[in-house]
């Protein structure tokens, strides 16, 4: 993909960044509320509605990397046109399913569409505006897509109960409508689509193999036992061999050219705390202090709200200060609000959880898009969409594995101190990302600073 042909502004294009991301995030988790009515409704089993939600999870994660290659290579514009319209396209047949079959294939489809759009978001951010404006664009992605994802089940919830679970995958279709619109009108053509050679269809084969086998493993260790962790031993045979291939040398180049591994750790270690405390959070209201599903859900609705006031200022803040400074400050908030939640005795209150949820947010508000800027801006302009690719990789792999890291802690804590145990490993985790974002990698002098510089704008 190349650069934007000129310095014009387009923040209706950040603005299409932003909107995407948040429905391709939302689909992550709209439809896990809806699992028991697809499955009555079919008359299949809860495995098998399960692949509803595993349908559209494991092609996103598992074509990240192969899809930031292929993207480096063709036109953003008809990628983002030919990607959006297959997501709202697949989203239409999921709806419309007659059995289950059609509708997993549906969501598998839909999920191949999605890794492209959680790839191209940012890049379109990160070119749409001038460099010393690029905090700002990235935020809102960065911001709107978690967003996405917490809000999906208290969405998700809404439309079963008024409009029955066919409504869940048709939420999306206008704002997919609205996004090709402006997208169409305002992206300048940059240049045409091809199909994947025989080289991507490989690495996609083995790196989706890894991935998959990875997800997999995680995803039923948080719900079957921690031992399933063991599991995660067989992904490595295919991601080494892709890793040390002509598909794999071009990202791990890109990575150390420009020292972006300590930022992706942080990404990876702050969704992985994310990630566990929520889990923690809710599974103990409900289940111990006796919440309901309802106030529970407005109890860990704060830390979207702090996440969505912070997240327009990290942006700001970002471009008249520096994106490593903004992002360590975010982190270090974040790790703070996750710290105050392990003292808390066995008796919750609504409130004392809810601020430090908030807390919490506001730093994951001031963090992400900086952080984002922080890796795109350091990005070779030929490489930018797979350096993407690895961050939304980083992150995705982190939503999953805190839930089974929270799992094992609490089950080796024993449901006395278990509690203690999963918050502790949240805390811990978020703190990780303190030191990789606050002390930036000395580069050859041959190699790219990872601070944002401004971008080549070739004529047309």
């Amino acid at each position: 993909m190349s650069e934007t042909p000129d310095v014009q502004d387009r923040w209706s294009l950040v603005a299409v960044a932003g909107l995407l991301s948040f429905v391709a995030m939302l689909d992550m988790n709209i439809v896990n509320v809806a699992l028991a009515d697809i499955s009555s409704g079919f008359d299949a089993s809860a495995a098998t509605a399960q692949w509803a939600v595993l349908g559209y999870q494991l092609p996103v994660v598992a074509l990240l990397l192969p899809v930031g290659r292929w993207l480096d290579s063709v036109g953003a514009r008809p990628a983002l046109l030919t990607a959006t319209s297959g997501f709202a396209v697949c989203s239409a047949l999921a709806s419309l399913s007659p059995w289950a079959a059609w509708l997993i294939a549906a969501r598998v489809g839909q999920g191949a569409f999605a890794a492209v759009l959680f790839v191209l978001m940012p890049v379109l951010a990160m070119r749409s505006v001038r460099p010393e404006l690029r905090g700002r664009a990235m935020s809102v992605p960065a911001t709107l897509g978690p967003l996405g994802a917490v809000t999906g089940p208290a969405l998700g919830g809404l439309l079963l109960d008024h409009l029955g679970w066919r409504a869940v995958f048709l939420v999306k279709l206008p704002v997919c409508v609205l996004a090709l619109a402006v997208a169409y009108k305002a992206m300048p053509k940059d240049g045409r689509l091809h199909r994947p050679d025989r080289r991507s269809a490989a690495d996609a084969l083995l790196v989706g193999t890894g991935v998959t086998v990875l997800l997999l493993t995680l995803t039923l260790a948080s719900s079957h036992g921690s031992w399933w962790l063991a599991g995660a031993l067989a992904a490595v045979p295919p991601l080494w061999r892709w890793l040390r291939g002509p598909g794999g040398r071009p990202m791990t180049g890109a990575l150390r050219a420009s020292g972006l591994y300590r930022a992706h750790g942080a990404v990876l270690a702050l969704a992985a705390g994310f990630a566990a405390m929520h889990y923690v959070v809710a599974l103990h209201l409900q289940r111990d202090d006796g919440f309901s599903a309802t106030s529970t859900g407005l109890t860990v609705l704060a830390f979207p709200l702090g996440m969505g006031l912070a997240g327009p200022l990290g942006g700001r803040l970002a471009d008249k200060y520096g994106a490593r400074r903004i992002a360590t400050a975010g982190a270090v908030l974040t790790a703070v609000g996750l710290l105050l939640l392990v003292p808390l005795g066995d008796t919750w209150s609504a409130p004392d959880v809810a601020w430090r949820l908030a807390l919490a947010g506001l730093g994951m508000g001031l963090n992400g898009g900086p952080t984002q800027a922080l890796v795109m801006g350091a990005a070779l302009p030929e490489r930018a969409a797979t350096v993407g690719s690895a961050v939304q990789l980083a992150r995705s792999l982190g939503f999953t594995l805190g839930p089974a890291l929270a799992t094992a802690a609490w089950g080796l804590a024993g449901d006395g101190d278990g509690v203690r145990a999963g918050l502790a490993l949240a805390a811990v985790a978020a703190c990780l990302a303190v030191p990789l974002l606050a002390f930036p990698v000395r580069l050859p002098l041959t190699a790219k600073s990872t601070e944002p510089v401004p971008a080549a704008h070739p004529s047309p």
